[in-house]
């Protein structure tokens, strides 16, 4: 007797999921998305709180294909989702947390936009229980897009729906030797080799919940994995865009994300010796991967910090990042007839400082809610300094009273 395919595996790595796996669990139940379309497979990993046992049980009365594997507990989410994709027969692979659970409609509905649009990822709206979920990409429904055409770049776990052949080609698979930051590389891979990735905005897919023992944040190991995870996401796109716009504007993801909150409040009560280990696990960062281009799609504030950190200037950061923990508001300063902002943050036009005032222009997007601001136009300016040229040229070319024409007759008075 045959099988047929099924649309989606649902994989589940599982530790210490109780009793959050209880509602993740149902909530796969109820997806009306047809049972045979649809199979589950769940990696404990060598939890001690009833999880496998309860997977099991599940697997007994569930009405879809359930595979159960229990393991020696691998110490991250890398393992049982490396472990689940290997064990996977559907067409798309979906990634659920344990802890975490999706809306009823979402693997009809993802998986109906990836074969209409014949895309690779399909990302489900997420909101938070809880917890505080990533939103700048949730404005409209794309059939189809890609990582520089939308605001993607700032959703980068691994709960989204992915075409298995699609990950099977390129041999994907999640880093286990990071222990933070796992889910951005396999999932910005997935969108810079993709053709073609969704965005499924009208209908909440996933619910991102936060536990009240917070499990679900990454603990062990501190602040130098998060330092693992920027390098490993800066090298990875810069393997694969060459240097120039469409670099940087992905290079701001791991700068914004994972390395400034290393120098935000945080950094008030590290130790000395944190805060010099902190800039020394930044430099070759900075020397390779910070440039103009990335500094200027950043607001004032973050652009700052790290310029400081690119300086080697920690002495001057701790008063930028007390300013800002104590959400004082930098003075706006409006030049060159209002189209040039500064923000007057710590050290602004301070001689002995010497930070250029570049590092405090605001970006028309940042400076426009300021009165008096007048949004420079890159187009019009191009447009002007053609017409200027143009009425040169008419007029170098107009004859003067008295001057010979080219048939030799005296020009009209």
């Amino acid at each position: 007797m045959t099988v047929a395919q099924p649309d989606v595996s649902v994989i589940i790595g599982a530790y210490e999921a109780m009793p959050y796996l209880i509602e993740c669990l149902a909530s796969v139940e109820a997806q009306t998305i047809d049972s045979e379309r649809i199979e589950v497979i769940a990696v404990d990993d060598g939890s001690t709180d009833g999880t496998g046992e309860y997977l099991e049980e599940f697997a007994r009365r569930a009405s879809m294909p359930v595979t159960v594997i229990r393991q020696d507990n691998s110490g991250g989410p890398s393992g049982p989702r490396n472990v689940g994709l290997g064990k996977a027969a559907g067409r798309y692979v979906f990634f659920l947390d344990a802890d975490d659970r999706l809306g009823p409609e979402a693997l009809e509905r993802m998986v109906a936009m990836g074969d209409r649009n014949g895309t690779d990822v399909v990302l489900g709206r997420v909101e938070g229980i809880n917890r505080k979920p990533p939103r700048s990409m949730w404005g409209k429904t794309l059939e189809r897009t890609d990582v520089f055409s939308s605001n993607i770049k700032f959703t980068l776990s691994a709960q989204k729906l992915f075409r298995r052949q699609f990950l099977e080609q390129h041999g994907m698979r999640f880093d286990e030797s990071l222990w933070t930051g796992e889910d951005a590389l396999f999932t910005m891979e997935a969108y810079l080799r993709a053709g073609g990735v969704s965005v499924l905005a009208d209908y909440t897919c996933y619910y991102l919940v936060g536990r009240e023992d917070g499990k679900h944040v990454t603990k062990s190991g501190g602040y130098t994995l998060r330092f693992d995870s920027a390098r490993a996401l800066m090298n990875l796109i810069a393997e694969h865009v060459p240097a120039g716009e469409r670099r940087d504007a992905l290079m701001i993801r791991p700068f914004l994300v994972t390395l400034l909150p290393q120098f935000g409040p945080r950094y008030l009560k590290d130790s000395e010796k944190v805060r010099r280990h902190k800039f020394e696990l930044a430099k070759p960062l900075m020397e390779q991967f910070w440039d103009e281009g990335v500094a200027r799609r950043l607001k004032v504030e973050e652009r700052l910090r790290l310029h400081l950190v690119a300086e080697e200037r920690p002495e001057l950061l701790k008063e930028v990042v007390e300013f800002i923990k104590a959400k004082k508001q930098p003075a706006a300063l409006l030049e060159k007839r209002g189209r040039h902002l500064y923000l007057a943050y710590p050290h602004f036009r301070d001689t002995s400082a010497g930070i250029p005032d570049t590092i405090y222009l605001a970006s028309p997007r940042e400076a426009r809610p300021f009165p008096g601001y007048r949004e420079h136009s890159a187009g019009g300016t191009v447009l002007r300094r053609a017409a200027r040229k143009a009425r040169r040229v008419l007029k170098s070319r107009t004859p003067r009273p008295g001057s010979r024409t080219p048939g030799g007759s005296a020009a009209a008075a």
